[in-house]
């Protein structure tokens, strides 16, 4: 029997998954990633308020609120939720369970975010315009949408084969597998603990170019604002591995 969506991420981001989320101090939940990251965010909010989509575990919505940033979410996983409400009740971080490209989060938003490639765990393109359509309608006029999202790395694939390495640490190789038929990759997290222990917990994506996200938008009724290749406003460049994109609501009493 086919599982439902919701089913599906429960079972790829389950309880495992969610208790080896968070890496404090360290990786993505490093100051100087984090703090670029929130800086930015609670001076696009504006004094508003900011909705997550995809919360996870709170990475960027607990420090946002931390600078009295009043921030909503929406997140599909039950696990990756519960490992939020470890940090923080339901009174400081509201979070609406449901599909990102659906769930409706109550209120009006000055600000929508969507960090760390999350908008690739939509596995078709309806479903990542649709997750475009679901920011709009949470915006009030002039409200922003915010993407972080990596370039695809096909200019990296070997010739033949299907895959490149995306890192090799100590303990950590991650390892994507493309069908770039389908916009697909697949990928592939190997923790290396001692001796021949081994865990891997695989991540489906659909990957989007640049110029295939500002159509999405667009289609929404949205404008691009800016580009940079990260959060401090370095630019994008045609070698920049990753982007941070604004998005911008027409504000009719600014016109």
């Amino acid at each position: 029997m086919e599982l439902s969506k919701a089913a599906e991420q429960n079972q790829l981001w389950n309880a495992e998954v969610a208790a080896r989320y968070d890496t404090p101090g360290s990786g993505m939940f490093a100051a100087e990633v984090l703090g670029p990251t929130v800086d930015r965010l609670a001076e696009l909010a504006g004094g508003g308020r900011a909705l997550e989509l995809a919360i996870g575990t709170g990475r960027v919505a607990v420090p946002l609120a931390e600078r009295g940033v009043p921030v909503s979410g929406i997140e599909l996983s039950t696990a990756m939720l519960d490992q939020l409400r470890t940090k923080v009740d339901a009174e400081t971080i509201p979070v609406v369970a449901g599909d990102m490209s659906t769930a409706r989060a109550p209120g009006e938003f000055t600000l929508v975010y969507l960090v760390f490639n999350t908008i690739s765990n939509l596995l078709t393109q309806s479903e990542q315009v649709a997750c475009f359509r679901n920011a709009a309608r949470h915006l009030s006029p002039g409200g922003r949408f915010v993407i972080e999202l990596w370039v695809p790395e096909l200019r990296r694939l070997p010739p033949g084969l299907p895959a490149t390495v995306g890192t090799a640490d100590p303990g950590y190789i991650l390892l994507d597998t493309y069908d770039v038929l389908q916009q697909h990759v697949v990928s592939h997290h190997f923790h290396f603990g001692e001796g021949t222990d081994a865990q891997l917990f695989r991540s489906p994506h659909r990957y989007i170019w640049p110029a295939e996200l500002d159509l999405m938008a667009e289609l929404a009724g949205f404008t691009r604002e800016s580009r940079h290749a990260d959060w401090t406003g370095s630019p994008f460049t045609a070698d920049s591995p990753s982007h941070v994109t604004t998005y911008r609501l027409p504000d009719p009493d600014t016109a």
